[in-house]
């Protein structure tokens, strides 16, 4: 069932599969039962040849959807959101990878972006089945940080920025009451100017999850090593959740 289909519709389809005889049968006992109308789409297992109200019945209770959750946490980078989607509905990673490039789902991206995806793939549980194209479920992570951002009042000339911050916040802080006083680090450093010379920006720039660096990996010299580099890191260097983007969009005063 996809999202927007008619009773008429699934009534077609049903036929077709041969799972019903005929498409009335299925049309008349959805004008019996008004439940018909909230049919929600998703994947649903069905045998061939089954009575009409049998079918009915089984697609308007929602616990028969055959739909998998992936719960998708905050701080993840892009290729590890990837091997989740893709072990959830059967993607190859490359699909995502070439997703992540296609006009469908940067034009969904702020300017300041320059066409990359990391930072704005948002954390959540999604639904998503093997039918649903990589391409397809990349536009739905970016359309809900697109989202989060319009109702943060954020200008989209500084998305970027306050994505990589929000980034470095997720990464940097645990809990709740932390987040606030991270960003008001960020923030404070950006101004006075120093090197920020946060460790998580050294693992995102060697690709290596770890609790420490070392001073090899400190040296390193890459866009996102605030070590070596001045500024911010050239992207964002995880996927922020609502909370690290909402603090940073707001953030407290401190010194």
């Amino acid at each position: 069932v996809n999202d927007g289909d008619t009773g008429r519709t699934i009534a077609t389809n049903l036929e077709k599969a041969g799972i019903v005889r005929t498409a009335k049968a299925f049309v008349d006992a959805c004008n019996d039962d008004s439940r018909c109308a909230a049919i929600q789409p998703g994947d649903y297992a069905l045998k061939k040849e089954m009575r009409a109200a049998d079918i009915l019945a089984i697609l308007v209770d929602p616990k028969n959807r055959q739909n998998g959750k992936v719960t998708i946490r905050e701080g993840l980078w892009a290729n590890e959101i990837y091997a989740l989607l893709g072990k959830a509905t059967g993607h190859p990673v490359s699909d995502y990878q070439a997703a992540a490039k296609s006009p469908e789902v940067l034009g969904l991206l702020p300017p300041s972006a320059k066409g990359i995806v990391e930072g704005y793939l948002f954390p959540a549980t999604y639904e998503f089945s093997s039918k649903d194209s990589a391409v397809v479920q990349l536009k739905a992570m970016v359309a809900k940080t697109a989202a989060t951002l319009t109702q943060l009042n954020v200008p989209a000339d500084q998305a970027e920025r306050i994505m990589t911050i929000a980034s470095i916040v997720e990464a940097e802080a645990r809990r709740d009451e932390d987040r606030p006083k991270v960003a008001r680090v960020i923030l404070n450093r950006l101004a006075k100017p120093m090197r920020l010379q946060l460790d998580s920006t050294v693992s995102y720039g060697v690709q290596k999850r770890a609790l420490t660096t070392t001073d090899a990996e400190r040296a390193t010299v890459n866009a996102w090593n605030t070590y070596t580099k001045d500024g911010l890191p050239d992207t964002p260097i995880a996927n922020p959740g609502v909370a690290a983007i909402q603090t940073t969009a707001n953030p407290t005063e401190g010194t």
